[in-house]
């Protein structure tokens, strides 16, 4: 068997739904060819990672623009496409049919991809890569339920959706039936690309994350307002890096950092002592959380982003807690006790090598 995962992007590593894409195509292309077909969006070329993965190819797709790309948006919002996602339709997208060889399993990456493949599921079964259940973290009633209503055709015509979490499963079959064929693939990192690094005992803070995205900005604003104050009373060098797109140009206090987008994140990770993971909202398996595991740092995160990390246990993997009183106090523990956060660390590691790396997923597809 062969694959052919769709995308409407340039695959990068820029993002969280970059390197779930990232982390199933390695994992397929462990036991199977794989065909990554995009079109050119964002990026002019894929991430240089995946030329180091062996049995990938990648083929780019250039955009069609002017009247037909006007045509096939027309076409789209008239079969009740959101118009977000009907934007991003190109018409090289369903082309890339037409060259499947026989016997290759199509994969829709992605919203956008999903809608450009959906005419075609009457007559192949296709496969539908959903980072989360988008619907479930809109905020607008008239928005929602628009998407409600494409996810749940999106869910009903998809021979097998794959998505990130259990809890985005249950939310996948109340949303279209009981009936609907999920599996459970949730977003995975090579561990073999990162190696651990150390406490760096500067009494440093790291949040790494796409602040274009508002789940993300809105914890900013919780660690910044609420938490960093609690924490400043008690230890007043702590410092903050907050790593990422969306932050270069916002006002802030001296002891908070905001490089914008970093390549190397190894540094980044490298210089802190206790990662962070805020976030007050907002589905999907959160994949910098797995990052930050990864690299061997003990993690604090809130009880709703820990709650994502369904195979993790809070108290042996990472530290779990609500409001800032209890957030600043985890943090000013580990940076307080080294011993503790060195055997967190440890078990984070652990835990992704077992339930979240590229290899582990591997053995779940086999099939």
């Amino acid at each position: 068997m062969s694959y052919v995962i769709v995308s409407s992007v340039t695959p990068t590593l820029r993002s969280g739904t970059g390197l779930r894409t990232y982390g199933v195509t390695a994992a397929l292309a462990r036991r199977h060819p794989v065909e990554l077909a995009y079109v050119v969006f964002g990026a002019g070329a894929p991430a240089g990672e995946y030329a180091d993965i062996p049995n990938v190819t990648t083929r780019p797709l250039q955009a069609v623009r002017g009247a037909r790309r006007g045509l096939e948006f027309a076409r789209a919002a008239g079969r009740g496409i959101p118009i977000g996602v009907a934007r991003g339709i190109s018409p090289a997208l369903s082309c890339v049919l037409d060259e499947v060889p026989p016997g290759a399993r199509v994969i829709a990456d992605a919203p956008v991809a999903a809608a450009a493949l959906m005419p075609f599921t009457r007559s192949r079964p296709l496969v539908y890569l959903a980072h989360n259940v988008e619907s479930s973290g809109f905020r607008g009633s008239s928005g929602r339920a628009a998407l409600e209503r494409f996810e749940r055709r999106v869910f009903r015509a998809f021979s097998e959706s794959w998505m990130a979490t259990r809890a985005d499963e249950r939310r996948a079959r109340a949303l279209a039936g009981e009936e609907t064929a999920t599996r459970y693939v949730p977003n995975v990192i090579d561990v073999t690309r990162i190696t651990p690094v150390s406490p760096s005992g500067a009494h440093r803070l790291l949040f790494v994350g796409d602040f274009t995205y508002p789940p993300n900005r809105e914890a900013l604003g919780f660690l910044v307002n609420e938490v960093l104050p609690v924490l400043w009373q008690a230890i007043p060098d702590v410092r903050l890096s907050a790593v990422g797109t969306g932050l270069a140009d916002e006002p802030r206090d001296r002891r908070i950092d905001t490089p914008g987008f970093v390549e190397d994140l190894a540094s980044a990770y490298g210089a802190a002592d206790v990662v962070l993971v805020p976030l007050l909202r907002g589905g999907g398996s959160p994949l910098k959380f797995v990052e930050a595991l990864a690299y061997g740092l003990p993690v604090v995160a809130t009880t709703h982003a820990a709650a994502l990390l369904e195979d993790g246990v809070p108290g042996r993997d990472f530290m779990a807690a609500d409001g800032a009183y209890a957030f600043a106090e985890s943090v000013a523990e580990l940076l307080g006790d080294r011993g503790r956060a060195a055997a967190l660390g440890r078990a984070g590691r652990e835990l992704v090598e077992r339930r979240y790396s590229v290899d582990h997923l591997a053995t779940q597809l086999v099939g």
